[in-house]
This record gives C-alpha cells, sequence and structure tokens, in this order.
C-alpha cells in the first residue's frame, strides 16, 4: 500500500501542472472501488478550477472551492498525468479532462477511494480521527513521549496507529527504528524522552529521503508520469531477512506483529 512518501510524490507530481486549471469533462467506468463512486461528480466540477492539492495523511484532496475530491490510492491505485486521448484500459476507473491533460485512477484491486467532500474536509469519517503528521513542525520528541505515556502497545504498532500519527506505515516504521536504534519490540510507554529525541529525527529523515528517492515502488506504485521511485534500494533492514546488516554485519531478522511482518537488526537495535 502506498505509504506517506508515495502520496506526497504523487501530490507533488500532479499539483503543477493542474492547479489553476479547469475541468472540461468527467468520466466514471465504475460504480464503487472500496466505496461507491461519485456518479455526479461531474456535475460538481466541470467548468470550476482546480484550487490545491494538499495531502493528509494518506490521502489527496483536491480543492475545487465548492468542495473537496478526497481520493486515496489503496493497494494498488495510481494516478497519471496523460494526453486526452489516451485510451482507457480495464482498471482504469475515473478520468478528469483539464482541457488536454486527462487526470486518471487506476486501481487494479479496488481498494482505493474517490469521494466528494461537500462539507469541511476533516470532519469526513475518514479523516476526523487522524493523528498528527509526521512531517509537520508539532511532530516532535516532548510530543510523541507525552504521547505514549500509559500505551503498553510495542513501538512499531504505535508509530503505524493513525490515530496517533498518520502515513508511517510497515516500510518507514521499520527503517526509522532500525536508523534511531530502537527494538522494534519495545513498548512505547517505557521509551525514554532521550531516546524519542533520536526517534523523532530519523523518522523524519526517513520519509523526507524517501519524498527524495521518489517514494518505494515494490508492486503497483508508480508515479504520475509513470516512472518508478528507488527508495527502496536505500533500505537498511525492510525486505533484506537473512542478509547482513548495511551497519554491523549481523544477519538481519524478522518477526510478525499484528500480522505484518517487520524486521530488525538485533545487534544494532535495542
Amino acid at each position: 500500500m502506498p505509504e506517506l512518501p508515495e502520496v506526497e510524490v504523487t501530490r507533488r507530481g500532479i499539483s503543477p501542472g493542474l492547479t489553476g486549471r479547469t475541468v472540461s469533462a468527467v468520466t466514471i467506468r465504475a460504480a464503487r472501488l472500496r466505496y461507491p463512486l461519485p456518479q455526479r461528480l461531474g456535475q460538481s466540477i466541470i467548468g470550476r478550477k482546480l484550487l490545491t492539492v494538499n495531502r493528509r495523511g494518506k490521502y489527496l484532496l483536491l480543492d475545487f472551492g465548492n468542495g473537496r475530491l478526497l481520493l486515496h490510492l489503496g493497494m494498488s491505485g495510481s494516478l497519471r498525468l496523460l494526453p486526452r486521448a489516451t485510451l482507457a484500459e480495464k482498471h482504469d476507473h475515473l478520468d478528469i479532462e483539464f482541457g488536454k491533460t486527462l487526470l486518471r485512477l487506476r486501481d487494479p484491486r479496488r481498494f482505493g477511494a474517490a469521494l466528494w467532500l461537500s462539507g469541511e474536509a476533516g470532519e469526513h469519517p475518514l479523516l476526523a480521527s487522524l493523528g498528527l503528521e509526521p512531517l509537520a513542525e508539532e511532530f516532535t520528541p516532548h510530543w510523541l513521549f507525552s504521547a505514549t505515556r500509559g500505551r503498553s502497545s510495542v513501538i512499531k504498532q504505535a508509530l503505524m496507529d493513525s490515530h496517533l500519527v498518520v502515513g508511517i506505515g510497515n516500510i518507514y516504521a521499520s527503517e526509522s527504528l532500525f536508523r534511531a536504534g530502537i527494538d522494534p519490540r519495545t513498548p512505547a510507554g517505557k521509551i525514554s524522552l532521550k531516546r524519542y529525541e533520536r526517534l523523532v529525527p530519523e523518522i523524519r529523515a526517513t520519509l523526507e529521503a524517501a519524498i527524495a528517492a521518489g517514494g518505494s515502488s515494490l508492486r503497483d506504485f508508480i508515479h504520475s508520469d509513470g516512472s518508478s521511485g528507488y527508495f527502496q534500494q536505500q533500505y537498511f533492514v525492510y525486505g533484506r531477512t537473512g542478509e547482513p546488516c548495511r551497519v554491523c554485519g549481523n544477519s538481519v531478522k524478522s518477526l510478525r506483529q499484528a500480522a505484518r511482518t517487520t524486521f530488525h537488526c538485533t545487534r544494532c537495535q535495542r
């Protein structure tokens, strides 16, 4: 599933070419993805300019002034900028035309979403309970230390809890904890402020490095221009079970946590 870096890369890919442009046509080819598609979307946005493209966690919000189109890429979704005449294929479910440019949502597994929000975006059920953005100034070691007091869940799961902090999925939680030298099995509530003072900058650095590398293209994720990310070439531990640690040479281990595989180095992470 695309995580925060991949969604931010997508946002940066589509925003410059579409912001300020007027919608000329909308084509919907499916009744639903994870949720029913807004079949009357064309009536809401044709003739209107796209004002901004924002991100909240793993969601994109396209603001047209009279409402916002919320997009989620699900497990296999992608947004592409294409010439208007590009023929649609089997899994191309939504087209929004801006003159000669086409924004196309493709989602083979149909776990994504496209919803029209006419009210305040922050009040929508998918967004209302989201936690803090990990790239925001407010995401500090003191904040994370305070927010995790009394938590019995392990730190890996705490970082992936979208009610606490948004957008840090399995890949970047594993990588951030390695960079900070913290065992992913450590209860979040028992981690000291001093260790959070190391972890928070590493979370930020990991996410920013992934964005700079175009995200991770492990399965279906591609950029808006069809290219791939390459942050996976920089992984310290994720997906490297049995391979030597890039720092100490010890064998990278894996374990199951809440039905997800965690990768770590038992020598570097304490």
